[in-house]
């Protein structure tokens, strides 16, 4: 296959990616049964002719289509630009093409392998993506790759040579011009150049982040400052050297002290957060001076304790009782209310003692019940939504006072220095910390202006300078600094700032306080490019975040995050770059900004799915996250993707199952084009339900019993829609059965006895109506006496339609008119007209078709007097059925009439189905019974355009098959043309779904018509398309027909005829011989002798006619065998050989029936004698012989009162007798009959001429 594929690459000049389709089976996704595999084959070939669909799904996956090998099961796609490759490469990696492409086929095909573990596998062959990878990349002009050894650059500016090591990741241009490849050192901005330099390009994620990043973060190699022997470490280590902070936000320290890691340690960041175990003192600390101690580890996980979910959480509760509730509302059907039409047509018998011991069980546990609807709530709507705003605290207001120079303004200050006078960090200090500069100004009130605000902030900082309160002279630094950087006094805002950090004595314990002075200084260092200042606080900002989990919201803009990010990939440290993709999203997340999120997150997610230890991250939920981002983005087929990843995982919890399962419901008008109804399940989430299920087995409580109530009827609603009833049947029985004595069934008793009565319904579509009937007895047995209602009336009609089905017409007709009484003193007119055709539909199966007749005709007066909509698919039932009657009747003016108001209704109410009922009904109205063919054919391109609709191609082909052979019956050069293009319609269709032996009549239908419209040079070459075909099915009798067939078109046609020769005796008879097929060998040898014979090749249709004597006589058949003899002897007629001729001819009369029966076995008597005395007489010279037999023939044609027969063998009779053998008496007898009869026939043609 390998081979295969690469020799399909090069005929797409390798500008094309081959994506390998399978369908793979169970855990070990191993490859499907090969019935799968053909099937994913057919789906591909209408993919292949209508691409549309596919073109749509490359583009939202960004790629672009090329095309199609069903055969292969390749798919061909293309890139334009190198993120569009990226993006392609992230959904393979996380399985999404698989999904998508499952969306992408019928459903039905995962309908049908439910519970089978079956699914599509995508694959792309590594060497053919890198080089695909290497060739976009070259194109674009530059790229980021590592160095695969250590190697020089000649320096192309001053300075010596640049060398990098293995592993450095730098910037490379290829050669342009004959000039070698560039490259840029990212630690120094140094750049070389180099002939043919050994480059591996980094992960397509790390060349779209490396490329996308300003340049200021790219500055630095990402080289660790310390070769710690733990890249991402927890636990303790020993300090190495003393060290005396610089700063407040530092630990001071001797060496030997213990120092325990707050957070994480990651080698390649210049210092981490770390508390001294002597003292308690938290602080930071230079990694380069310290070494593992004892009890260091490998971190495993990525997410801090206490930094909570993902992105956000679900409570189970909430969306148990919220998805209960909205299946409930979807899964609501009319069966527990609305009488069931009797379609049903045969008896099973079957036997179901415990489910009807738990119906009864369940019955009387629901008696006193009381109906109480639980409302449904939008926590989940809520969950998708997107981030919720915080919740803030009380809003902070301070008064400012007027500042009077030269005065002690204490006074004014005393308030605010009082509440900004705190060590620690305090809830309403984070809303001032996130405070912008115009929610500053409005904090404080009672100023005029900006100058105004900012003079009695300053005021108040000298204040507490003086007064030595050293946090609020900080906090007030940081709020002057965020109000001189708004107000764009950068140099300003950065003195205030810098103050901020340097004023505390006893360190920093409000490290949100101190997150936020490192992220706006930081911003303003970047702004004011002092590189040496911002790379020191980045690192100094990176350990907070490293060690804390929650100074991610005190950020300025993602700055710090991205620099973790470029670090983390330089230095190759994967769960550095894992917790830094967790931070952007988390951050971009908080911020709404889903766009940005989306690349973060998917790079998480594959992250952990690598990782060889478990995170505390849920894939499940964070995969539902990224779901609802597509969606968002309009990106349907990724959003269900993902959907389903989230579902399958093995740790998935039922309420991310539960939430998948709504995000496929949101996304499916948008993928697959039709528009979800309000009561009603798409069948895509099946998959969903079954899983849900199955994760609800083991859960207690009444809340999960009733979500396993509500999944098991959706689950088996979309079965029985999907003719899947046996299915459904076994997951209700299941739910019946396995319901526990000590639960409620059900919110109501009425909602259960609904449940019941569908499912005596499945079991009355799946041909077991005893079954059904006993459970309708056990509900019946539950409606307390002489209370009718509106369900018992339900339950009796349903009654009837068991009855009916089991054959006992008479009980049935009692229920269905026990039903009928209930509908009338409820003044049920809907139903009542459907219990009125179930009484005709009984009467028809009685036999009493003018009582029948008179039921459905009283159906139809109260449909139609009906003002609703939702009973015109019985209306459309009733009528359809009522017009067949009529037909039968021969009463075709009122059958048309119930046809056509029929398909008005359906096209009125949009039911694809019913339409295409009402229209076969019209077709085969005007096609047999009143034949109209200008009718027929409008009808028969109605169904066409319905089935087109409705996606059933083969029904379509068929259609169109049909409409073709209507043309050809018109017989007219431009009927031949329209049969022609719809034969090649339907051949495409046949091809499509690899219909071979039909693909191949339409080559041969296809070819027909040439000959009709003489285009010869065309009609060889269709047939022989046609027998190519019919050989690869490898069926012989199929061939077999095909070659007769063909021959068949030259055998019926008076041009070409000795084309048919070939085709019936070279190869078409071989075949019949081999296969041992006696009766097509005789019909082959028949068509061929006759053939012969009007081709004049008498000799060589002497044999094939005596094979039909010898295979005739064998076969017993009498017919064959005397139209045998009767060719053979006009064969050797015509070979002179005139004794044979006789003796065939005669042998021919010997196996003709006596005595005669009709006319025209006395006149082929009469024929054969005729020709018998003429060969005698004219060829054999024997006049008495030959007399003899015009006798015979004479007499026959006496018998038969052929006048003109009996005309000219008079005058042969006639004739002889005088000429040769001398009978003058006889000669005037025949001569005198001659002219009687010449008179009678000449007075006969007088009379019709006149």
């Amino acid at each position: 296959m390998t081979t295969t594929i690469a020799d399909m690459t090069d005929k797409h000049s390798r500008k094309a990616l081959p994506l390998l389709l399978d369908v793979v089976q169970g855990p070990e996704r191993l490859p499907a049964e090969e019935e799968l595999q053909e099937t994913l084959r057919g789906k591909l070939r209408l993919l292949q002719a209508d691409s549309t669909k596919v073109n749509t799904l490359f583009m939202e996956l960004s790629a672009h289509f090329v095309s199609i090998s069903s055969e292969d099961k390749v798919i061909f796609v293309t890139f334009k630009t190198f993120e569009e490759l990226w993006k392609f490469t992230t959904y393979h990696i996380h399985g999404f093409l698989g999904h998508c492409m499952e969306n992408l086929l019928d459903q039905k095909l995962w309908l049908m392998s439910l519970g089978k573990d079956v699914s599509i596998e995508v694959s792309i062959q590594e060497d053919t993506l890198n080089l695909f990878s290497r060739s976009v990349l070259m194109h674009e002009g530059s790229l980021f790759a590592s160095c695969n050894a250590n190697q020089m650059f000649h320096s192309s500016t001053s300075g010596g040579d640049l060398y990098l090591e293995q592993g450095d990741i730098a910037l490379f241009e290829p050669p342009f011009l004959g000039s070698g490849w560039t490259v840029l050192c990212l630690g120094n901005g140094a750049q070389g150049t180099a002939p043919k330099p050994s480059l591996e390009p980094v992960d397509p994620f790390h060349q779209w982040f490396l490329k996308s990043c300003p340049e200021s973060i790219l500055i630095g190699d990402g080289k660790p400052a310390y070769d710690f022997p733990l890249k991402f470490a927890r636990g303790a280590c020993v300090a190495t050297a003393k060290y005396d902070a610089d700063s407040p936000d530092e630990l001071s320290m001797a060496m030997g002290d213990r120092i325990i890691i707050l957070g994480l340690l990651v080698s390649c960041f210049d210092w981490f957060m770390g508390l001294k175990e002597v003292t308690g003192e938290v602080g930071l600390v230079r990694t380069k001076l310290v070494k593992p101690f004892t009890d260091v580890y490998l971190s495993t996980d990525i997410v801090l304790e206490g930094e909570g979910d993902l992105l956000c959480s679900l409570q189970e509760d909430q969306v148990v009782e919220d998805l209960t509730a909205l299946l409930k509302k979807k899964s609501l059907n009319d069966t527990g209310h609305n009488y069931k039409l009797d379609s049903s047509t045969s008896k099973v018998d079957t036997h179901q003692s415990d489910l009807k011991k738990n119906i009864q069980r369940i019955l009387d546990q629901g008696q006193n019940i009381s109906s109480d609807l639980t409302a449904v709530r939008n926590g989940i709507l809520e969950y998708f939504s997107g981030p919720a705003e915080p919740h803030h605290a009380s809003s902070l207001c301070f008064t400012v006072q007027p500042v009077v120079e030269g005065q002690d303004n204490t006074d004014n200050f005393i308030l605010l220095l009082t509440f900004l006078e705190g060590q620690d960090y305090r809830e309403e200090y984070g809303i001032l910390y996130r405070l912008t500069p115009d929610l500053i100004s409005s904090t404080f009130c009672g100023q005029a202006d900006e100058d105004e605000l900012s003079a009695f902030l300053s005021a108040a900082r000298e204040t507490a300078r003086k007064r030595r309160l050293f946090w609020s002279q900080a906090r007030l630094c940081f709020l002057l600094g965020k109000l001189c950087a708004g107000r764009s006094k950068f140099s300003q805002a950065r003195v205030y700032f810098e103050e901020a950090l340097t004023v505390p004595r006893e360190g920093f314990t409000d490290l949100k306080l101190l997150a936020s002075i490192y992220s706006n200084l930081a911003a303003i260092y970047l702004l004011q490019k002092n590189t040496e200042s911002f790379f020191n606080l980045m690192e100094r900002l990176v350990a907070l975040l490293m060690g804390t989990p929650y100074c991610l919201e005190c950020l300025k803009d993602n700055t710090v995050l991205k620099y973790i990010l470029k670090k983390a990939i330089l230095s190759h440290n994967k769960m550095a770059e894992a917790r830094a993709c967790y931070l952007l999203a988390k951050h971009h997340w908080k911020l709404a900004e889903a766009t940005q999120v989306v690349p973060y997150l998917e790079r998480l997610l594959a992250l952990c799915a690598a990782s060889e230890t478990i995170w505390s991250i849920s894939p499940s939920q964070g995969y539902l996250n990224l779901g609802r981002l597509y969606s968002e983005a309009c990106l349907p087929h990724l959003s269900v993707s993902s959907a389903r990843k989230a579902s399958l995982y093995p740790s998935v919890t039922l309420s991310h199952c539960l939430s998948s399962m709504v995000l496929v419901m949101d996304n499916v008008q948008r993928l697959y084009g039709f528009i979800e109804q309000e009561a009603s399940l798409p069948v895509p989430v099946i998959p969903y339900l079954h899983r849900c299920l199955s994760l609800t087995k083991d859960q207690e409580g009444h809340s999960y019993h009733a979500l396993t109530h509500q999944l098991t009827i959706c689950l088996c609603q979309l079965f029985c829609e999907n003719n899947m009833v046996d299915q459904a049947i076994h997951y209700m029985h299941s739910l019946i059965n396995n319901n526990p004595p000590s639960q409620q069934p059900l919110d109501s008793a009425m909602d259960f006895k609904s449940t019941l009565i569908w499912l005596a319904w499945l079991h009355v579509e799946n041909k077991e109506p005893d079954v059904a009937l006993d459970i309708m007895d056990s509900v019946l047995a539950a409606i307390p006496e002489h209370c009718s209602t509106t369900h018992e009336g339900v339950v009796l009609n349903m009654r009837g339609v068991a009855l009916r089905c089991m054959g006992d017409l008479r009980r049935a007709a009692e229920s269905y008119q026990a039903a009928a009484d209930i509908c009338q003193e409820y003044e049920d007119m809907s139903n009542w007209a459907v219990v009125q055709a179930n009484l005709g539909l009984l009467c028809l199966r009685a036999g009493a078709t003018a009582l029948a007749q008179r039921h459905l005709i009283a159906s139809v007066q109260q449909f139609s007097n009906l003002g609703e909509e939702g009973h015109n698919s019985n209306f459309i039932m009733v009528l359809l059925e009522l017009g067949q009657q009529y037909m039968k009747q021969q009463q075709l003016e009122y059958g048309r009439g119930c046809f056509e108001w029929a398909l008005l209704l359906a096209i009125y109410s949009n039911l694809t189905q019913c339409q295409l009922s009402a229209t076969r009904c019209l077709c085969q109205l005007y096609g047999c019974e009143s034949l109209d063919q200008a009718q027929c054919l409008i009808y028969r391109q109605y169904q066409i355009q319905l089935l087109q609709r409705s996606g059933d191609r083969e029904q379509e082909g068929d259609t169109l098959e049909t409409v073709s052979q209507l043309y050809l019956t018109l017989a007219t050069h431009r009927a031949y043309r329209a049969a022609l293009e719809h034969t090649k319609s339907s051949l495409g269709i046949f091809i499509d779904l690899g219909f071979r032996e039909k693909e191949a009549y339409g080559w041969l239908q296809a070819g027909k018509i040439y000959h009709l419209l003489g285009q010869t040079e065309l009609v060889d070459l269709y047939l022989q398309v046609a027998q190519e075909v019919a050989l690869n099915t490898g069926d012989t009798s199929f061939v077999l027909k095909l070659l007769e067939a063909a021959g068949d078109i030259f055998f019926n046609s008076c041009q070409g005829r000795e084309k048919a020769i070939t085709l019936y005796r070279d190869q078409a008879l071989p075949i019949a011989v081999m296969s041992g097929s006696v009766r097509t060998r005789l019909r082959l040898s028949n068509k061929l002798t006759e053939l012969m014979l009007s081709l004049k090749l008498y000799q060589e249709a002497v044999e094939f006619a005596q094979t039909v004597i010898d295979i005739s006589i064998s076969l017993g058949d009498c017919l064959n065998e005397r139209v045998a003899y009767h060719r053979m002897a006009s064969l050797y007629h015509c070979l002179h050989q005139y004794e044979l001729a006789e003796h065939y001819y005669l042998k021919t009369l010997t196996l003709c029936p006596t005595p005669l029966q009709f006319d025209e076995e006395a006149l082929y008597y009469a024929r054969v004698y005729q020709t018998l005395g003429d060969i005698i007489f004219n060829d054999l010279k024997d006049p008495f012989d030959a007399a003899g037999y015009y006798h015979l023939a004479l007499a026959a044609a006496m018998d038969v009162g052929n006048k003109k027969t009996q005309l000219h063998l008079c005058t042969r009779l006639a004739t002889i007798y005088h000429n040769f053998l001398k009978d003058r008496e006889l000669s005037l007898f025949f001569y005198k009959k001659a002219r009687d009869l010449a008179a009678e026939l000449n007075m006969r043609r007088n009379n019709i001429s006149s």
